[in-house]
């Protein structure tokens, strides 16, 4: 779907509304993570709509390794040939040579979810795709700004791009069931999340990306400072 200009939004309901975002800045498209499925079906046929090729992506962004992100990637890269952008500590996830970090079994909030949290516990991971390049705060990837946002897990990761006020925070926010923080359950850090969703309203950001849950195409800084304020950490 068509996020704002140049933005584009695909959503997996499997994967519990998971969300993935191209862009296009002229120069080619930008994928900011590829969903949960291994076909990444929901890619090729957005790419299909807005008249492009698997071979127009020129970079992909990947905010964590958990497999909601990262199903489709194996299959996106090797019909786009791009290279693969990552943080070092995810980096050997996504190249399967470690396993995710496992969550808690205790049900926490949102307790809809309680079987989502065991099932991250059993599921088959992603199938693996070496990362190409390691990327941190203030890197550059095509258009997007890449800003540093730990707490979900240590190398989570946002995408900024300033031009069209546009912000893809993933698992630091979610919207659905409702919008707030990131799960408890897949919390690794509370306070580093904290922190990142502070410095990610200091960004002059209109549409705002989460992982799950649908996208805000206009007013998300502001919905995220009042969310910033609402929580005490201002």
């Amino acid at each position: 779907m068509d996020l704002a200009p140049e933005v584009y939004s695909m959503k997996q309901l499997n994967g519990i509304f998971v969300h993935a975002f191209l862009v296009d800045d002229g120069e080619g498209l930008t994928l900011v993570d590829t969903l949960h499925a291994v076909d990444a079906k929901p890619i090729f046929e957005e790419l299909e709509r807005i008249g492009r090729r698997p071979a127009d992506i020129k970079h992909i962004a990947i905010t964590h390794a958990h497999r909601a992100h990262l199903g489709g990637l194996a299959k996106i890269q090797q019909a786009s040939g791009a290279p693969v952008y990552a943080h070092e500590w995810e980096a050997d996830i996504v190249s399967g040579d470690r396993r995710q970090q496992c969550n808690t079994l205790k049900p926490m909030r949102p307790y809809i979810l309680w079987p989502a949290q065991i099932a991250s516990r059993v599921g088959r991971p992603a199938p693996p795709c070496p990362v190409d390049h390691l990327i941190g705060d203030g890197d550059q990837v095509g258009p997007l700004r890449v800003v540093a946002t730990p707490g979900h897990t240590p190398g989570h990761l946002a995408f900024y791009w300033p031009e069209r006020k546009a912000l893809f925070a993933s698992d630091a926010l979610v919207n659905w069931p409702e919008f707030g923080p990131g799960w408890d359950f897949f919390m690794l850090n509370f306070k580093q999340n904290d922190q990142s969703l502070v410095k990610m309203a200091e960004l002059d950001v209109d549409v705002l990306g989460v992982g799950h849950g649908d996208p805000i195409p206009s007013g998300g800084g502001q919905r995220l400072r009042e969310l910033v304020s609402s929580l005490g950490l201002v």
